[in-house]
């Protein structure tokens, strides 16, 4: 599946990680040059529960990738508990 950064970010209650974040500094590297990132892994939540779906592998991918375009579809794994 792919999802928006933006999307991802509140799906899972997150705030964005500054630019400046060494991990996301360095996926912010992968994009200029034109590397592929690996996918994002999220648990499954429940929006009628009020539960989040947290970001359990590339919180600083997903950032990175909102820096570069909030818009940028982002393939994603979901797994549910």
């Amino acid at each position: 599946m792919h999802y928006k950064a933006k999307d991802i970010l509140r799906a899972a209650g997150l705030a964005l990680l500054p630019a400046d974040d060494i991990h996301v500094a360095k996926d912010l590297a992968q994009i200029r040059a034109g590397n592929p990132l690996s996918p994002c892994l999220m648990i499954r939540g429940n929006a009628r529960k009020g539960r989040e779906a947290p970001i359990a592998d590339g919180e600083h991918r997903v950032c990175a990738s909102h820096y570069t375009d909030e818009n940028t579809d982002i393939p994603v794994k979901i797994v549910k508990l």
